[in-house]
């Protein structure tokens, strides 16, 4: 099944491809700068929790929205989906992490910051690898048909964030 993008039509396993390259993005733009102090402590960690609060919208949406919504079409899919929320809950725990640190950093120096880059290192490997699973099992289902979708405005719009 597609959605209406504009005028032309788009899979909706490709915009998930693209939600997850866009939080890819994001989350890259947020490592290089921490990395590098490019921003002021303030405005980094406004994107970074920003960043936090854009994924945990897109997992909400999948878990709340697209994942029951397969299950009924492909209950074959339990499986996958389960380890995919799995993921969703370790991924949660990473992101309370970096939003306590980011709220202890604010104002602070360094090693601050230096502890919130080690933590999205960490959240970086874990989200390409899901993000990859999640592509490879479940893209084609997405494709085969689920009628009137609710979700993709949650899933792939990252509720405004």
């Amino acid at each position: 099944m597609a959605t209406h993008d504009g005028d032309r039509v788009v899979a909706l396993s490709r915009q998930l491809t693209q939600a997850h390259h866009e939080l890819r993005r994001r989350l890259g733009e947020i490592r290089t700068n921490i990395g590098h102090r490019r921003l002021a402590d303030d405005t980094l960690l406004t994107h970074c929790l920003a960043f936090c609060a854009a994924l945990t919208s897109h997992h909400r949406g999948e878990d709340d929205g697209m994942f029951s919504q397969l299950l009924r079409e492909r209950p074959d899919l339990a499986g996958t989906v389960a380890k995919l929320v799995e993921d969703h809950g370790l991924i949660s725990s990473i992101l309370s992490r970096v939003g306590e640190l980011a709220n202890r950093a604010a104002g602070s120096d360094g090693p601050a910051l230096q502890a919130i880059g080690r933590e999205l290192d960490g959240l970086a490997a874990i989200m390409e690898s899901h993000f990859s699973y999640e592509e490879r099992t479940i893209g084609a289902a997405l494709d085969g048909g689920t009628p009137d979708p609710d979700w993709p405005e949650r899933v792939f719009g990252f509720g405004g964030a």
